[in-house]
């Protein structure tokens, strides 16, 4: 892929999807994992730096990209963040690394959670994008959350209708919109834009990410509400866009002190899209947060 100068692409099969990833670099593994409407192309500007320092596993979620996307169960199971974090544990496990540094952001945060939750003893560090927890999201929804982030509550409804709705307009009708009144693309890379536009002219990955959003609405809350009072151990860090939904609506902090014992963060001077936002200033966080957790 021409965004990852230097990177290795491989197709891994797990036990549900086939996985799309890049790899490069050596040292401690980090694992970075996007949001909608992206593909692993979200982090083509902070990949090749951590590559420098560290060993670097960008994937494509199962349902995106050069991913597999299979039809969505009635249940939406095999979409629920429980099964595409299974997919990345599985995807590390074939590639050698056991124990690794995660990253998530936006949908990318929601499976990073539950994988941290389901397989703690993998994950060195957590490192979310952009999110509150999702059950504290769909639990603190009021007319401002259904407004801001209207496609969650558009998207999970029961197909045809959002897939006929969609096709032909994403990644366009979120990509630099969410928290906004008017679409901005300027911290887009054109060649990231292509790569969102390409993924997303398959009525699969539309269907794929509709069945995303469904799970989460669903099969994802009763897991979440199952262990709710089941705290993540590992060291965790919080990023989140200053002139974002989150950042307006909610208490990014406290809200995943209430999930996790040991969380640390800040907002940074953007918007939802952090990592194409503010590559620079995301990168060094990051380094900054991983480095104090060797593995």
């Amino acid at each position: 892929m021409s965004l990852f100068p230097g990177f290795r692409q491989k197709r891994v099969r797990t036990s549900g999807a086939t996985i799309n990833v890049v790899t490069a670099g050596q040292g401690e593994p980090v694992l970075l994992l996007h949001g909608y409407p992206q593909t692993m192309a979200c982090w083509h500007q902070i990949a090749p730096e951590l590559a420098k320092h560290y060993t670097v596993v960008c994937a494509d979620l199962r349902g995106y990209g050069g991913s597999s996307k299979p039809k969505g169960l009635p249940d939406h199971s095999n979409y629920s963040k429980r099964e595409m974090a299974l997919d990345m544990v599985e995807v590390m496990s074939k590639l050698g690394h056991e124990r690794f540094h995660l990253v998530g952001h936006d949908r990318g945060g929601r499976v990073a959670h539950r994988l941290a939750k389901d397989h703690g003893a993998r994950v060195q560090t957590l490192t979310v994008l952009d999110i509150s927890p999702t059950l504290k999201m769909f639990e603190s929804t009021d007319l401002r959350f259904a407004t801001a982030y209207y496609h969650w509550f558009q998207m999970l409804q029961p197909a045809p209708l959002p897939e006929k709705m969609l096709q032909g307009i994403v990644p366009f009708n979120i990509l630099g919109m969410v928290g906004r009144s008017e679409p901005d693309l300027s911290a887009f890379s054109k060649e990231a834009i292509a790569e969102y536009v390409k993924a997303f002219k398959d009525p699969k990955a539309v269907h794929a990410s509709c069945e995303d959003y469904r799970a989460a609405g669903t099969i994802d809350l009763e897991h979440d509400r199952a262990d709710r009072r089941r705290k993540l151990k590992m060291p965790m860090l919080a990023l989140w866009g200053k002139r974002g939904v989150i950042n307006r609506l909610f208490n990014c902090l406290e809200d995943w002190r209430e999930v996790a014992s040991d969380v640390r963060g800040k907002a940074l001077d953007c918007g939802h899209f952090v990592p194409e936002e503010k590559p620079a200033e995301t990168l060094k966080e990051i380094r900054r947060f991983i480095a104090q957790y060797p593995i």
